[in-house]
Formats: structure tokens, sequence, C-alpha cells
């Protein structure tokens, strides 16, 4: 990706943001130049990966396979200087721009629609080899009423809808065409990308940046400390 088309997105992304309401916090509007100010105070935000996060997948194919997030708060279950048991992300998802399939071994989550158009969430179980399971059904939570589900099924989740998503549960999400962007929250254990997805295809999950112009905010895998 460019970074003129990183920086566009994170603007569109405050915006949105704010559009519904939501505040974000002080890191997520420091500048490159307010990071070089910066010093060990803010080492739980470098460790933590808090603040931007705008992936391609490595996939060089943003609108159709991409998110954007925010880690809004995060413990690490790697590092026992951090016991928050917990972490908080925004996620944006544009229309029919995907999510991969994928699963995680430790992390639960609630997905939640905050608002604007129609999370379309796909869902189905793992198999022992770590496959799609097409046969069996799903059971899953949705605002605390369990549902029985056939493999593959779509759930369309109107703002204030959410699912709970168990470890081992393969899920791919995107918003629905004609319907508008989606703002996604995320509630659940802490967050480890580096060790914790497990994509149905082999995906990378930052994208590779060319630097056309300077950064407008850092992501979260740039930060100088």
């Amino acid at each position: 990706m460019k970074r003129s088309e990183i920086n566009q997105k994170i603007r569109e992304t405050e915006a949105f943001i704010k559009e519904h309401g939501f505040h974000l916090p002080p890191f997520c509007n420091w500048t490159p130049e307010d990071w070089k100010e910066k010093g060990e105070e803010c080492r739980e935000i470098v460790d933590n990966m808090l603040g931007w996060d705008i992936t391609d997948y490595g996939l060089g194919d943003f609108d159709h396979i991409g998110l954007t997030l925010v880690t809004i708060r995060n413990g690490n279950q790697n590092n026992p200087k951090y016991t928050k048991p917990y972490a908080e992300k925004l996620l944006i998802s544009e229309e029919d721009q995907i999510c991969p399939m994928h699963f995680h071994w430790s992390k639960m989550e609630d997905i939640i629609n905050r608002g604007g158009g129609i999370l379309m969430m796909e869902l189905y179980n793992s198999t022992e080899n770590e496959e799609l399971d097409t046969v069996n059904d799903v059971i899953v939570v949705s605002d605390g009423v369990k549902l029985k589900i056939p493999a593959g099924t779509v759930l369309e989740m109107m703002p204030g809808q959410s699912v709970t998503l168990t470890p081992g549960l393969y899920h791919r999400f995107w918003a629905k065409k004609g319907c508008g962007k989606v703002l996604i929250g995320e509630v659940s254990k802490c967050n480890d990308d580096n060790n914790d997805n497990r994509f149905l295809e082999p995906i990378g999950r930052f994208p590779t940046i060319e630097e056309d112009e300077p950064a407008y905010r850092l992501l979260c895998n740039e930060y100088p400390l």
C-alpha cells in the first residue's frame, strides 16, 4: 500500500468514528513528531501494539481484502509485566471488503456491530487438522441467545447485535454491499497477532508500504521505541 492511501484511510476513519460518537484515546492522535518526544512511559502502547493498524494482509488489494483496526487496550499474555487479561478494538469494514477466514487458538471475542451498515459473519467449525468443517452444525451465542446453524451460515448483524467467537471457530466478515461500511467493536481476551491467528489460506499480516508521502499517524508496528 502507498503511505498516501494509509494516511487517507486513517483520516476517513477518524471522521467515521467521530460521526458515531466514539472518542479514541490520546495516543491515536499522536503524530510521528509527537512520538519522537515519547519515552519509556509509553512502553505499554508499544509492547501491546495499541493504536492504528491498516492491513491488506500482504495481498496488495486492500479494497477487497483488508481491514482498518484500532487497538484501544490490550494485555500481553507473553509478558508477565502486563496483567490485563482483556483487549478492546475498533474495526472498520468497508462494503464487500473481506476479512479473510481465520480462527484463534486462544482468544475468545465478542464481535459487535457498533453502527453503520450490516455486518456479514460467515462461520464454520474447524476440524482436528485445522481445516474447515463443512459438515457439522455450528453452535454459537449471539447476544445471549444460543444458535445452532448449518456450517457456512452467514449471519446478518444489524447495529447493536453481536456474536461470541470461541477458540477454533472459523470466521470471516465484511460489510454488506449497498448498506454502508460498519463500525465494529471487538471485546476479547488478550490479542496476540504474532502467535494466535490461524488463517485458512497462508497470508501476511501487515502491508508492504510504499513511502510516497510522510506518515500522518504511525501504525502499531512502526513505533520508534
